[in-house]
């Protein structure tokens, strides 16, 4: 007779199901992971059916994972039985409230996280998806046909969220039309979707070229550019005029419940909008007393607005050229190679590569970005640099954008999670911002154990992302919560910071677009920060970083709770040690 599977069977089985099945719902996150199964398809996008279906399934998970006995399982098992729970439980919350559920349904895009970002990225020929075969080029096809029948599903749900008074603001409403624009503006054959056929492979037989640039201009000749049209005209002279004024969602119908869950699902945290209010202002305080410290290191004798004139202006801190900015990371990544040892055991095998951010995004995207690579090493990690408005990229800010962007922040995070074989694969490439975010913010804290910042300037640039991470928990909160206008945040992020007017521009009307996602950045670090401290004082000499920075990276993205009880165990197993 066959034996009754053990707990940790039903555990990992029912993680399996769940991923295989999540896969097969979302296909495009299969293909940003490098599984080729579903490279065709773009799944079930902005429908009911859709969201019924993600409901469902996140029922039918919670359901399983409730009839395994967690008692039976081992430590490990244990952490990812509970960030299983904690993530599908949070999805969920969205899902089973008729108000959550049909407020993000409505405002399907925006300009900052919106579908038309991802389809351009994958049918850039720059992005993730694999353009080595015919058949790649085929399937990127099949996936822009389809993408382009979806936009006008985006139509409808706006539609409908015109007809229900849920809409977008005015401000995010124009930067998706300027986004249409711009890629309207190039026509067939310099659209974004058509640069693939410019790297053809040599090695395609010359029947395949000429049919695959024929099929190309077709996809964008009859079926992107009518339908990029379509949704431009009816975000210009449909949506704008009933779009909303005010930015936060304060003033959107069932605005305050959205963005308490926000909080929630970017945190892991059940904060409110006034304590992440007064937290960043506690933060502001203390980060512009370093900077004091700092300027007075570096010689400066004026006070902290001349400062931030100063670090904004002067021609010291401004590359001549993109190439210049280039050369300065790739001098940067050296050096923070050469320590990186001291502080980690296990390092990723994922290459990671240094490039300048894409044309069709480069006018809204941030200075840095990094975007992961695949776990089998095909595509390597890539840390992107943001050469748009080249005066605004100042030198002092290279060493803690690299630190926090590529090693070893969201390339090191990421990285070692995919490689980790052992793990489930919801936490080998899933996970949650305050976790991603708060580690890259934790790793700008490395700075001195890398041997970075050692300029004093350099300092100030650290400290100034450090207080842009504070000032994103007072203005988000302040815009949503509290009726900030976009002009008042953008004043209050350049009286306490050096941030070019560009940059706190681009900050806060992120902040408008994705409600939240800003803090968690500053809630993660502040957790990984206090679980640290935790450990020092009760382990003193016994202390290593590089275990306790294995604590934190080697089992994927954590919620904030499942963190924190993970290093309180491992305090104590090392206490006992002796």
């Amino acid at each position: 007779m066959a034996q009754a599977p053990t707990e940790h069977q039903k555990l990992f089985a029912l993680f399996h199901d769940s991923d295989e099945a999540t896969l097969k719902r979302q296909p495009l996150a299969a293909l940003f992971r490098g599984d080729m199964r579903y490279p065709d398809r773009i799944g079930d996008l902005f429908t009911n059916s859709g969201d019924q279906a993600e409901l469902q399934a996140g029922e039918a998970d919670l359901k399983a994972l409730h009839g395994i006995d967690r008692a039976k399982l081992d430590g490990d098992d244990r952490i990812a039985y509970d960030v299983f729970e904690n993530q599908t439980q949070i999805g969920l919350k969205a899902l089973r409230d008729p108000d959550l559920r049909t407020s993000f349904a409505v405002r399907p895009i925006n300009h900052f996280g919106g579908a038309q970002l991802t389809f351009a990225d994958l049918g850039s020929g720059e992005g993730p998806a694999p353009f080595n075969t015919v058949a790649d080029y085929e399937n990127n096809l099949k996936r822009n046909r389809l993408w382009a029948k979806a936009i006008d599903q985006i139509i409808v749900r706006f539609r409908q969220g015109m007809q229900l008074g849920i809409v977008e603001t005015k401000l995010t409403t124009r930067n998706m039309i300027d986004q249409f624009d711009q890629e309207l503006g190039k026509g067939v054959e310099g659209s974004t979707y058509y640069q693939p056929i410019a790297k053809l492979p040599a090695g395609f037989p010359a029947a395949d070229k000429a049919r695959l640039k024929g099929e190309y201009a077709a996809l964008v000749r009859d079926d992107l550019r009518p339908a990029f049209t379509r949704l431009r005209d009816f975000l210009k002279n449909d949506y704008l005029p009933a779009a909303r004024e005010g930015v936060g969602l304060k003033y959107m119908k069932g605005g305050d419940k959205v963005y308490a869950y926000d909080i929630e699902a970017n945190t892991t945290l059940p904060l409110s909008a006034k304590e992440v209010h007064e937290l960043g202002l506690s933060e502001v305080a203390r980060i512009l007393g370093e900077m004091r410290t700092a300027a007075a290191q570096a010689g400066f004798k004026g006070t902290l607005p001349e400062l931030f004139t100063y670090m904004r202006t002067d021609k010291r801190f401004q590359r001549a050229s993109v190439d210049q900015l280039r050369d300065g990371y790739l001098a940067i990544r050296k050096r923070v190679e050469a320590r990186i040892p001291e502080q980690f055991s296990t390092l990723p095998k994922t290459g990671l590569e240094i490039r300048p951010t894409p044309d069709f995004k480069a006018k809204t995207a941030a200075g840095g970005e990094y975007e992961q690579g695949t776990a089998d090493g095909k595509r390597p990690g890539v840390f992107y640099y943001n050469g748009y408005d080249l005066p605004s990229r100042y030198m002092w800010e290279m060493e803690t954008l690299f630190l926090h962007e590529a090693e070893p922040g969201h390339h090191f995070q990421i990285s070692l999670a995919q490689e980790n074989t052992g793990l489930p694969a919801f936490m080998r490439y899933g996970g949650n911002t305050a976790y991603a975010e708060g580690w890259a913010l934790y790793s700008e804290s490395l700075w001195k154990d890398l041997g970075m910042e050692t300029d004093p300037w350099q300092r100030l640039g650290g400290l100034n992302d450090e207080m842009l991470r504070a000032m994103r928990l007072v203005v988000d909160s302040g815009i949503h919560a509290y009726g900030w206008s976009r002009a008042q945040s953008i004043q209050y992020m350049l009286d306490n910071s050096p941030e070019s007017v560009t940059d706190a521009t681009a900050e806060v009307e992120r902040y408008i677009a994705i409600p939240g996602q800003a803090l968690a950045y500053k809630i993660g670090q502040l957790t990984i920060q206090r679980c640290k401290e935790k450990a020092m004082r009760a382990l003193g000499a016994k202390f290593d970083p590089r275990a306790f920075h294995a604590q934190v990276l080697m089992t994927g993205s954590l919620p904030m709770p499942v963190l924190e009880k993970k290093i309180d165990d491992w305090i104590a197993a090392e206490k006992a040690k002796g």
